[in-house]
């Protein structure tokens, strides 16, 4: 019984490793993205078997740093985790782009409101520096590809009497910093738009961040917005279900092949 066993175990750790350590595509054929945001970005569905199954040109940037099939939950910074659209967006951006893979890097944070993304903030209820922590993964990742845009979700933290009337400023802040340290002026900036679930009514402060989101596309160059009309909640009136997150996921992704098409 106990050879059995260790046999399992050694061909599992094999895959593991071949999986973990697998060559990489040559730089301008590995597309990367950057998922940033608080928890909508990261994902809060409920894992199913589809997204389990792992497409050969689509990876992810592990918890440790390494490549690896992109697979739910891809993002680690709360244990509620679960289905993104990150991974629905990168399928369809490899089916587009045959010969090419490509590489997810995620760094969203729940919660995390947009003044948590600046040099050496902290961020108390995940521990963390949202912004310094994302730069050690970029510095990472962009060794071994091209970055090709960034994927944002985010706001309803600063949808406050408090916030959100200094979140457009913000929101421009962000998306120079963000280009500035990839080194790239011109890379396309996609904007997700909260739920707008039913029976759910929107604050003066939410449309508000909401018109920063929708405005980015006439106020900033190369830009996108995309809407999440007609999207369901999970429940809990705050985070998509599993299903949204993956039709968010198409959208992110025509918007993305529409800009660079």
């Amino acid at each position: 019984m106990i050879r059995p066993l260790i046999c399992l175990l050694a061909f599992f750790f094999s895959v593991f490793a071949s999986a973990a350590d697998a060559p990489l595509p040559a730089k301008d054929k590995f597309y990367l993205f950057l998922l940033v945001g608080q928890s909508n970005m990261a994902g809060r569905g409920v894992v199913e078997e589809q997204d389990k199954v792992v497409n050969p040109r689509v990876l992810m940037l592990s918890k440790e740093g390494q490549w690896v099939p992109a697979m739910d939950p891809m993002h680690f910074d709360k244990p509620a985790a679960g289905v993104g659209l990150g991974k629905t967006f990168g399928q369809i951006v490899a089916e587009a782009n045959p010969g090419v893979t490509i590489g997810l890097i995620p760094c969203a944070v729940g919660g995390s409101p947009i003044d948590a993304w600046k040099p050496g903030v902290f961020y108390p209820p995940t521990k963390s520096h949202p912004w310094d922590d994302m730069v050690k993964r970029v510095e990472t990742a962009l060794p071994a590809g091209t970055l090709k845009g960034i994927l944002w979700h985010q706001g309803e933290s600063d949808s406050t009497a408090e916030l959100a009337t200094a979140y457009g400023e913000k929101l421009h802040d962000l998306i120079n910093r963000l280009r500035e340290l990839v080194k790239a002026p011109e890379v396309p900036f996609i904007a997700g738009q909260m739920g707008k679930f039913d029976g759910v009514p929107w604050s003066p402060e939410k449309v508000l961040v909401d018109k920063a989101h929708q405005d980015l596309p006439k106020s900033a160059p190369r830009t996108a917005f995309v809407t999440a009309e007609g999207l369901n909640h999970k429940g809990d009136k705050v985070h998509f279900d599993s299903a949204a997150y993956r039709e968010l996921g198409k959208r992110y992704a025509a918007a993305y092949l529409q800009m660079t098409k």
